[in-house]
């Protein structure tokens, strides 16, 4: 009898262990944090490369500074060379982005025919002369016949009895281009004119030869040079856009087929507000 209480004892405490196993928590998953699966991605960052027309150039420094506070893991470099170094830069590879102060020309295409020109803003191409030169008007005729060699004293069109200095940009450029296509219908500047390789070196030497004339981009104008009226119409950016100045053209950046990659990225910042608004301060004209 005491034998068969020690058994039922036993028995009593493993089944009540058997039923405390049975009754104890499941082991809890682990807890997958939200926050974990909202993260930012990771910074963009990379390098982008840019070339090409000087006159585009000072206006893509000034965006590429911008773009780069705002997304401080991207470098981006500019370059000058001219438009037509612009062009084959970027068709060749050697740069992200090219950069041209005119339009992709007909043999271009045909060399590189997935060149994608984006117009980042318009520009007009204004004949300056020595702040004291007392010619302020000039037709469209006497600008083409000075710059040819035709015409070769101010005293011809109401100036001074003074020799006319003519000062044209390196081929290759893009405000050069527009010039000779718009203003001087396809024609070579003089062989005595005087041959400069930017707006910046255009402007220095016009402003400190009191009987030059020459050509800039409209964001180069200012109180150092005067820009001359032709046929009446003065050299302003409500000329250029209501179509009554017709020394205008666009200014382009280039890719190869359509952008992506941090070349679209960078370009999107062209074409906002705050781009376009660097644009603008310039002196350039806003597309959007």
């Amino acid at each position: 009898m005491r034998h068969l209480k020690v058994l039922i004892g036993i028995l009593m405490v493993v089944l009540l262990a058997v039923a405390a196993c049975n009754t104890a928590p499941a082991e809890t998953e682990p807890t997958v944090e939200v926050a974990a699966e909202e993260a930012p991605a990771e910074e963009t960052s990379g390098s982008l490369s840019i070339a090409g027309s000087t006159t585009v150039q000072p206006v893509a420094e000034l965006l590429a500074e911008a773009f780069m506070a705002a997304n401080p893991g991207i470098e981006v470099t500019v370059a000058g060379g001219g438009s037509s170094t612009g062009v084959k830069s970027v068709a060749e590879g050697q740069v992200n982005i090219g950069m041209a102060s005119r339009e992709i020309k007909d043999s271009e295409m045909t060399d590189w025919p997935d060149l994608v020109p984006y117009a980042i803003a318009k520009d007009g191409v204004a004949v300056v002369v020595h702040p004291d030169n007392p010619v302020a008007e000039l037709t469209a005729e006497q600008v083409m016949k000075i710059f040819l060699g035709e015409i070769t004293n101010w005293s011809e069109v109401g100036g001074n009895d003074e020799m006319i200095t003519v000062v044209s940009r390196e081929e290759g450029s893009g405000t050069r281009g527009t010039f000779d296509e718009l203003a001087l219908d396809e024609n070579v500047p003089t062989e005595f004119a005087v041959i400069v390789s930017s707006n910046g070196n255009m402007v220095t030497t016009v402003s400190t030869t009191p009987n030059a004339i020459g050509y800039i981009s409209f964001g180069y104008m200012d109180e150092t040079t005067k820009g001359i009226v032709i046929d009446g119409v003065a050299p302003t950016v409500e000329n250029v856009l209501n179509g009554s100045y017709g020394i205008s053209r666009s200014l382009n950046m280039i890719t190869v087929k359509e952008a992506e990659g941090l070349a679209k990225v960078f370009l999107e910042f062209v074409f906002s507000a705050e781009g376009q608004a660097i644009v603008e301060e310039e002196g350039f004209i806003a597309v959007k």
